[in-house]
């Protein structure tokens, strides 16, 4: 009876703060609801920072201003150009040894925002779950496995793989590796954890409703990965395990080096608290996020963001001056990150994405909008970049290293996804002295993979 009692007073005041905030539509069919459906309410409503709603409000709601990105001090960003590979480079080779030696002495952690579902893919379950490979249509999250496998077999080492999924991907995405037998890797290795949410709100500031007794509830991006890591204790196993490198990669990349020694080298070299990798824009237009140096700061600004006059510029060589192009794949030391999402005085700022979002109308019925009518807020994991001391930026080969999955049909699908690997396949394969038949895009005339677990480079291959 007491926890009862306990119960119904932390209801009442949760149920207040919301009115207070003016979100007292939250509680709307509060009286009609199971006690199963309250108890689930109560759960959301009590993780809610109603505080930094109403920031988040006064920001990208109320104010029409849109807050002008100061590009006066741009400049192309300085990069390591993969041509110092190609040509032996001293800088590459002491790069690639010290790379080693870090992965060898057990330093290097693997770590994957996997919080996302297959939606765009027509998909409805978490992207790692896609089938994309060639052959023996592997899952992405098999293809990542069976590359720290390749790694942790090279260099006789034990690598943690830090995978954090999201409240709607969780239970699927642990029971996709259990099911698996974690492809081959050790549970002990793998550690999963949920990311922070915050709920979707109308373009009129209220809080958005799935159902009677559940908010819209979205994951808070990327950038929400610093404090998650920290509030998971991830932070605290790599300090008991010595790890102090972590390699973060996106899910939908299927031509990802997970565990890269050339990259690790440099980031080293540089005392860099916050590497990433690049690779030369294909057009003006490509909609990936740009490198560049920033009043001495190097930043990454967003397609959408870039003045067509600077996207288009070129040099005295006809080249793009602003060419390298992000691919999500960076290096963090442990305790920048720690760094940032331990103090919690700190926060990276939001962004705010316009969506179609279901919810439920005024009379509670279930609605799936036809055009955008919400707001989803949003971190990003590279505006840590202003707070990193020291950076580093790496070139790396588009045809190796990026061919995401992001779309149904298009660009960044499937078919161009597999199309790229399957070049890459025959790349390897010719210069390993194979004989094969080739079109005009390096497309050979049969179609074979290369297992992650027998080789990670062409060298290696």
């Amino acid at each position: 009876m007491e926890d009862s009692i306990v119960s119904k007073l932390n209801s009442s005041d949760i149920i207040s703060k919301f009115e207070e905030h003016g979100q007292e539509h939250v509680f709307k069919y509060w009286s009609e609801l199971k006690e199963g459906e309250k108890e689930i309410l109560i759960g959301q409503a009590s993780q809610v920072d109603l505080n930094e709603i109403d920031q988040l409000l006064s920001e990208h709601i109320a104010s029409s201003e849109e807050k002008e990105l100061d590009l006066s001090g741009i400049e192309p960003v300085e990069y390591f150009s993969i041509k110092g590979k190609e040509s032996l480079d001293e800088k590459w080779t002491q790069a690639h040894a010290l790379g080693e030696e870090a992965i060898r002495n057990g330093r290097v952690a693997a770590f994957t925002p996997a919080g996302g579902q297959g939606t765009r893919l027509g998909y409805d379950l978490p992207k790692g779950m896609f089938p994309i490979s060639l052959v023996s249509n592997k899952s992405l999250f098999q293809i990542f496995s069976e590359k720290i496998e390749f790694a942790t077999k090279k260099y006789g080492v034990k690598i943690p793989w830090f995978i954090m999924t999201s409240e709607g991907n969780h239970a699927d995405t642990v029971n996709f590796f259990k099911s698996n037998n974690f492809f081959g890797l050790e549970e002990n290795d793998i550690k999963f954890f949920m990311q922070g949410t915050l709920p979707a709100v109308s373009f009129d500031g209220k809080i958005l409703m799935s159902s009677k007794h559940e908010m819209v509830q979205t994951p808070d991006g990327h950038g929400g990965s610093f404090r998650a890591l920290v509030k998971s204790k991830s932070i605290d196993e790599m300090v008991s395990r010595g790890t102090d490198i972590v390699s973060f990669f996106q899910v939908d990349n299927p031509l990802i080096n997970c565990i890269d020694p050339y990259f690790i080298g440099f980031h080293l070299m540089k005392e860099s608290d916050l590497s990433c990798k690049a690779c030369i824009k294909a057009h003006s237009k490509e909609k990936v996020g740009v490198l560049v140096n920033n009043k001495g700061k190097v930043s990454i600004i967003e397609y959408s963001d870039l003045p067509e006059e600077l996207a288009e510029k070129v040099d005295s060589s006809g080249n793009l001056q602003y060419s390298a192009g992000s691919i999500g794949v960076h290096l963090f030391q442990r305790d920048f990150i720690l760094e940032l999402g331990g103090n919690p005085e700190f926060q990276l700022p939001f962004h705010k994405a316009i969506k179609k979002i279901k919810t439920i109308d005024d009379s509670g019925e279930v609605l799936s909008p036809e055009a955008p009518n919400g707001v989803k807020f949003e971190m990003f994991g590279f505006d840590a970049l202003e707070y990193a001391s020291k950076t580093c930026v790496l070139e790396t080969a588009r045809a190796e290293e990026f061919s995401p999955v992001k779309n149904a049909e298009g660009a960044d699908s499937p078919k161009t996804s597999r199309a790229d690997q399957l070049r890459k396949c025959a790349r390897w394969a010719v210069a390993a002295g194979v004989e094969l038949s080739l079109d005009d895009t390096g497309l050979p005339s049969i179609t074979f993979d290369i297992s992650p677990t027998y080789a990670s480079t062409q060298e290696e291959f």
